[in-house]
């Protein structure tokens, strides 16, 4: 539960609500429930949380047999610019590649300023999918898949 409290306050701080792309507490908790799926907190000193530490960023991630999937990425606006990010990306990518995966995924919405940290990251697009993302204005964008191998 304290996990669940401390994921939810860094994406309440981190997702803006224009792009809609929080998720809700019920979203969040029912995907950890699922055997495969698990969430990695890092506090401010870029160590992983030790559960008495506010969390400053937060992946969840998915797990199928050769690969994983980077489904949430946040990091406190006040932390950003830190290095967190990357260190939970490649967190995320050890722990793929020692669970067995050769690949991790994630997929974001065109425009996300975010890409040039997956790309710094070593991922690459392989593929998109047309105004799949509606913004709260109606905006539509476009999904793009990244790929990176391990």
């Amino acid at each position: 539960m304290e996990q669940l409290d401390q994921l939810m306050a860094v994406m309440e701080a981190a997702f803006d609500p224009h792009w809609r792309e929080a998720w809700t507490r019920q979203q969040v908790a029912n995907s950890l429930a699922m055997p495969h799926t698990y969430a990695i907190l890092a506090d401010g000193s870029v160590k992983l949380a030790n559960g008495s530490d506010p969390a400053a960023g937060f992946i969840l991630a998915r797990r199928a047999p050769g690969e994983e999937e980077l489904l949430l990425i946040g990091v406190r606006p006040e932390m950003r610019g830190r290095g967190l990010g990357r260190f939970l990306i490649e967190t995320f990518a050890r722990r793929a590649r020692d669970g067995g995966a050769d690949r991790v995924f994630l997929e974001m919405r065109a425009n996300n300023p975010a890409e040039s940290l997956y790309r710094a990251c070593g991922f690459e697009p392989i593929g998109r999918r047309p105004a799949y993302y509606r913004t709260l204005d109606g905006a539509k964008l476009d999904a793009i898949t990244f790929a990176r191998k391990l």
